[in-house]
């Protein structure tokens, strides 16, 4: 087979593992050789289409097997797919689709209206609606497809919220997928008879990397659901007998507060894994009475995502850390003269392996700021590491929060801000949030002679970009706290205890207080 990477995946398993079940899709499955025909019909129309070697094909909508379908295909051909949130607003799946130069998309029903929207250019070629694609992917020629795809070409773009104000395109190599499936098969022991429910999106890297492609390699079978959901998490895991699964902080918070908790039967879970964010240690205790096996990993889209993991073994002696480095990666804890941090000091998190980005789709500036000397990738998060090597996250050195385990770049939300007439002056911080864990406060100098108010600013803010990178509090300040140089302090905003900040007395109106 001239196909080294994820595309040859489908013919692989089709031969190895031909009636196992690769899918589950509402009360639908598909076995390996099924897929395998599906994803060759897929690639076929998308060749159809014009697409090759290197162009760019996107997917926008939740989780469906057509997602993982149409990511095959386009490894088949070589070229490189592009998952979009479909939680984003028209500009910005605008953007994305204009900056990668996407050749064809594939998009859900509930997408409509934003593909009607787009008016950038350029635009795809050909645009499929996922109400279309049976019979789109029925005329697909089934006949076998194999064009040389080397480990090391680019298999997918990742859009990260930029803190330019601009998402940045993440790209990942067939090498880097393989190579985190290496280490998720060796930190977790997926087996050959794993039944993985994917329930977080598709287009996020963690679900994406971290339980469907390893639970493909090993001829396991993915339970796919359309979108979260506790009820339904629950009903899955005793229907189809759930061993693994993947969740972020909020998705594990609302499943052990369930009236259903208590009484559920979750004998069949093996392990349940987290990332994404640090998670409560009350939490993972809460799951350990259960008798479940509670395992933390850290990592971020550009690191394919894994770069630490916290194995079953240690699951209990070390709850809170996010582990020791995955196998086939190296971690480093550093000063800012990039010196290593001693036992227990904080410092910046630096990863090298081959898990690793190669950069950013066009954009040099931003790949060379991404990694220092030696080829180390620069993570902006802080953390520390314990004499015996685990590693603890502490804070991030970017302003970047997390909402619902989703990724928030204050400087992207502050530059829409500043398009509304009445804005002269904006900044936005995380801040704590019982039910999203983090979300945003924007704090808004206005114009003279302009008044607005922080309702207004918000249904401003919805028409451009996605509800989660809405803040919730809008404070009103005559002016903001700065450096000499004119930068804002953003700590005297997140932090009431720190001389000169802000007193808080309504999340629309506020008295700057002088010392």
């Amino acid at each position: 087979m001239q196909n080294s990477g994820i595309g040859g995946w489908p013919a692989r398993r089709a031969m190895m593992s031909p009636d196992r079940t690769a899918f589950v899709f509402e009360d639908r499955s598909l076995t390996y050789a099924e897929v395998h025909e599906r994803v060759t019909r897929v690639a076929a129309r998308l060749r159809d289409s014009g697409v090759r070697a290197g162009d760019r094909v996107a997917y926008l909508g939740p989780n469906h097997i057509a997602f993982a379908e149409t990511m095959f295909a386009t490894h088949v051909l070589g070229a490189i797919f592009v998952p979009l949130n479909f939680r984003l607003a028209a500009p910005e799946i605008d953007y994305m689709l204009g900056h990668c130069g996407a050749k064809v998309l594939i998009h859900a029903p509930q997408c409509a209206d934003v593909v009607a929207a787009l008016t950038g250019t350029p635009r795809p070629d050909e645009i499929i609606p996922l109400d279309a694609y049976e019979s789109w992917l029925a005329a697909g020629d089934p006949a076998p497809i194999d064009v040389p795809v080397a480990q090391d070409d680019i298999a997918l773009i990742l859009y990260t919220s930029g803190t330019t104000g601009r998402p940045k395109g993440a790209t990942l190599s067939h090498a880097n997928l393989i190579w985190n499936t290496y280490n998720m098969l060796i930190g977790v022991d997926v087996t050959g008879d794993e039944t993985t429910l994917v329930s977080a999106p598709l287009f996020h890297v963690a679900a994406l990397n971290q339980t469907l492609l390893p639970t493909f390699a090993k001829g396991g079978r993915s339970v796919i659901m359309p979108s979260w959901d506790v009820d339904a998490c629950y009903d899955l895991i005793e229907k189809y007998g759930v061993t693994w699964m993947f969740g972020v902080t909020t998705m594990f918070a609302a499943f052990a507060a369930s009236r259903r908790w208590a009484g559920a039967d979750l004998s069949s879970l093996r392990t349940l894994m987290s990332g994404g964010a640090a998670i409560p240690p009350a939490l993972i205790h809460a799951y350990q009475e259960r008798g479940l096996v509670f395992c933390q990993g850290y990592g971020m889209t550009e690191t394919s995502p894994g770069a630490t993991f916290l194995e079953a073994g240690q699951s209990t002696r070390k709850v809170g850390s996010a582990g020791v480095p995955v196998f086939f990666a190296d971690v480093r804890v550093v000063r800012a003269d990039l010196a290593d941090a001693f036992p227990g000091e904080p410092g910046e998190v630096l990863i090298q392996g081959p898990n690793v980005t190669p950069g950013y789709w066009n954009d040099a500036a931003a790949t060379a700021a991404a990694f220092a000397e030696g080829g180390w990738f620069r993570s902006g998060d802080v953390a520390y590491r314990d004499k015996e090597g685990h590693l603890y996250i502490v804070d991030r050195l970017k302003d970047m929060y997390i909402s619902g385990g989703e990724n928030v770049y204050p400087a992207e939300v502050e530059a829409v801000l500043f398009e509304h007439p009445a804005v002269a002056e904006a900044a936005v911080v995380g801040v704590a949030d019982e039910t999203w864990g983090e979300t945003g406060h924007a704090f808004v100098v206005t114009r003279p002679g302009h008044a607005v108010t922080g309702k207004e600013l918000r249904e401003f803010l919805l028409t451009r970009l996605a509800k989660y990178k809405i803040p919730r509090y809008v404070t009103f300040v005559d002016d903001l706290p700065k450096t000499s140089s004119g930068k804002i302090q953003k700590l005297r905003l997140r932090d009431p205890a720190v001389p000169g900040t802000f007193v808080f007395r309504h999340p629309e109106t506020a008295v700057p207080r002088r010392r």
